[in-house]
């Protein structure tokens, strides 16, 4: 068969059935094979929303994420949404169109050189040279993407070669010289946490984004409810901690939660599980921190890197929570659970209020996020954007049962969450999917409104505007006591952009008008979008 063929029958193989694209002249010979194929493509308006759009459907559902581009320009477009997977360990594979191998290194029409361009940040890449290699490492790359520390794999694929006749095998066994990930925890290790906490007085659990990674919040949710070790989370971390669990404490970090950052400074021993320690969640822990660290991570770079760990465990967080949960008991810690009560009943919500105190018009955008919170299922997915509306989000948004919250972590890509919410929907179809964004990272992604509007993908969007990058603008005024180039001042109607594609909108400028248009967006059976008129006073610092 063709090259191009057996590029989507290993597709078929890896059971992929949607692909994000948009295709050029170097990638329409595997198109033209896609097309005959039961694997449903979603065109796209720009290439990197290709990639983010792979990325929330990876996140929703736990497989590898599939996207494809063309050669040159599409090719550089996705290298932000193939940063952002990576910095977020999220498994995908991007399949990129290039030029004929006798064009390559000539700087011929649409050349770029994009393994080395995303080699930075792509778990692994490939350059495809001999087209009899195509099975075999359309094998590795999902292999690769979805062991071990999960992230995106690249596959660079010449337009002559996808042309070559060849025979078709997808029965190798991998075996790839050098990459062999841990995933079983060290028993002895696992003994050593156990008798730590044990004989510790203040532990505390402190969970990442590689919890979810590893698909284990059950077993997290288990160990939790056997230690009753109170727990605090990182901005990834969110989704893996039930908010109703009594000693759930909130988000540590710079734009933490006061009390879940009190506690990390109280704390004689924290069990950090599938956090890699990143610079905006570490300032607690160099704050009259304790010393005793143990440190769950499937990676062993990131084990030391940023604080050093006394017990340190490499492995599957699913496996090592596993063990965990057959060894430990309910921990003698009740001096420290009454403790942690009292920081609970302490109203830290005040402090956001008297960030408040000067709003003169607009609605109260937390007041907003809690109102959905109350409002939407036990299964919802919250995809938010980077700035002030994801810290409202991480704040507000309440983790009950099944629900789930995606965000830009790492990378903080402004304009992601309009295409992962697409992803997400798109894998979850019966699940209310609803985004938060500011108007100016809205403004960096909302052509895929076109993709919503040609798929009928049924979203619900809340635009929070405050004519600004009001996250910039926050952090100038805290620093200088002033702000330059965070103003817009020209916003377009986003109502009216909204009805061009032939969606529902509303334009809010209160919470009682807020509340009412998302309850009505919940019983649409297509996208609504709501705009939010904030005051460009709310602050997120406290």
């Amino acid at each position: 068969m063709k090259a191009s063929e057996a590029i989507v029958k290993c597709l078929q193989e890896e059971n992929v059935d949607i692909v994000f694209g948009y295709p050029g002249a170097a990638v329409v010979p595997i198109y033209e094979e896609l097309r005959k194929s039961n694997i449903q493509h979603i065109l796209v308006r720009h290439e990197q929303g290709a990639g983010h759009c792979a990325s929330g459907y990876a996140r929703a559902t736990g497989k590898v994420g599939v996207c494809m581009v063309t050669s040159g320009p599409g090719a550089t477009n996705v290298i932000t949404a193939v940063a952002t997977a990576y910095m977020d360990s999220i498994p995908l594979v991007i399949i990129t169109g290039q030029v004929n191998t006798y064009q390559i290194g000539k700087d011929v029409f649409q050349e770029a050189d994009i393994t080395g361009s995303t080699e930075p940040f792509t778990k692994h890449n490939y350059l495809i040279k001999d087209e009899k290699d195509i099975p075999r490492i359309m094998k590795e790359a999902f292999y690769i993407a979805r062991t071990g520390r999960p992230g995106p794999v690249l596959i660079d694929i010449p337009m002559d070669l996808q042309n070559k006749e060849i025979d078709f095998d997808y029965s190798m066994d991998i075996n790839i010289r050098g990459y062999k990930p841990t995933t079983v925890g060290h028993t002895l290790q696992i003994k050593k946490i156990v008798e730590k906490l044990n004989n510790c007085q203040r532990p505390l659990v402190c969970v990442g984004g590689g919890v979810a990674c590893s698909n284990a919040r059950e077993e997290l949710r288990a160990f939790l409810q056997l230690s009753k070790i109170p727990v605090v989370h990182t901005l990834m971390g969110k989704d893996s901690v039930p908010s109703d669990y009594d000693y759930y404490l909130g988000m540590i970090g710079m734009h933490g939660i006061p009390i879940a950052n009190k506690a990390v400074s109280k704390a004689d021993v924290i069990l950090n599980i599938g956090s890699r320690f990143g610079d905006r969640a570490i300032n607690p822990f160099t704050n009259g921190c304790a010393k005793e660290i143990i440190h769950i991570d499937i990676d062993p770079a990131e084990i030391g890197k940023n604080l050093n760990s006394l017990i340190p465990v490499v492995g599957d967080a699913k496996d090592i929570l596993s063990q965990l949960n057959s060894m430990i008991e309910p921990l003698k810690i009740e001096d420290w659970l009454q403790e942690v009560k009292e920081l609970k009943e302490k109203d830290w919500t005040n402090e956001e209020s008297n960030n408040d105190n000067n709003i003169t018009k607009g609605l109260n955008p937390k007041e907003a996020v809690k109102f959905m919170s109350s409002n939407c299922d036990d299964d919802t997915i919250l995809v938010s954007d980077v700035g002030q509306n994801q810290m409202w989000a991480s704040r507000h948004f309440d983790i009950i049962k099944n629900r789930l919250c995606f965000t830009s972590g790492g990378l903080g890509t402004m304009g992601y969450s309009l295409p992962a919410a697409i992803g997400a929907k798109l894998a979850c179809p019966d699940r209310t999917v609803i985004v938060t964004v500011g108007d100016g990272a809205f403004q960096m992604s909302l052509q895929e409104l076109g993709t919503i509007a040609n798929y009928n993908v049924n979203l619900i969007i809340v635009v929070f505007n405050n004519n600004g990058l009001g996250m910039v603008r926050e952090l100038q005024n805290k620093i200088y006591k002033n702000t330059y180039g965070v103003d817009i001042e020209y916003n377009p109607d986003f109502t009216k952009i909204a009805e061009a594609y032939g969606l529902n909108w509303r334009k809010v400028y209160s919470n009682s008008e807020f509340n009412e248009a998302f309850l009505f967006a919940k019983e649409q059976q297509k996208t609504t979008l709501i705009e939010c008129i904030v005051d460009s006073k709310v602050r997120t610092l406290l």
